[in-house]
């Protein structure tokens, strides 16, 4: 099965809906999306409204790969984070990375990876920076496509009682 990117798709209420629902379950699965299981509907919808809200705004792009073309159903995102600061315009922060369970494994998100750095460079950013939760072996996939990890905080991150991650920074240029 193939996907069908589009950026900057329009966050209708029905695609808000729909990226809450992938949201949720990738979150479910143990997803490190922000969220750890068992997962509240409720803080997921929260947050997908400010998603959606940031979004609208220009602040952030997005990038939806969906299962059976443009009108299917949204399988996959990535978003780029844009900095308003003038020393920093020049890369994004790649955030909210996801595929849905059922297409972990494929390679799909991989052209995912793929795409998000496409759209990056079709910005005319230079670089990309990203964030991922230790203990996950996240960081092996973003290195297989040329990110490197330039910075680790031990135990920055808290997804739960008694349970710290290092927060792993990795970085991408685009040159």
């Amino acid at each position: 099965m193939t996907l069908t990117f589009l950026r900057d798709p329009r966050l209708t209420p029905e695609a808000r809906e729909e990226f809450f629902r992938l949201w949720f379950e990738v979150s479910e699965a143990g997803g490190a999306v922000g969220f750890v299981p068992p997962v509240d509907p409720g803080a997921v919808r929260s947050a997908t409204a400010r998603v959606a809200e940031v979004v609208g705004s220009g602040e952030q792009r997005m990038l939806g790969a969906y299962e059976g073309g443009a009108d299917g159903r949204l399988v996959g995102t990535a978003f780029l984070r844009l900095n308003s600061d003038f020393k920093m315009r020049h890369w994004a922060m790649v955030v909210l990375v996801m595929m849905h369970p059922s297409h972990q494994g494929t390679g799909m998100g991989g052209a995912l990876l793929t795409e998000t750095i496409a759209f990056a460079r079709s910005l005319g950013l230079e670089a990309l920076r990203l964030e991922v939760r230790g203990g996950e072996g996240t960081e092996d996939f973003y290195a297989r496509y040329g990110f490197k990890e330039v910075g680790r905080v031990p135990g920055g991150l808290r997804v739960g009682e008694g349970d710290d991650r290092d927060d792993i920074l990795m970085w991408l240029p685009l040159a």
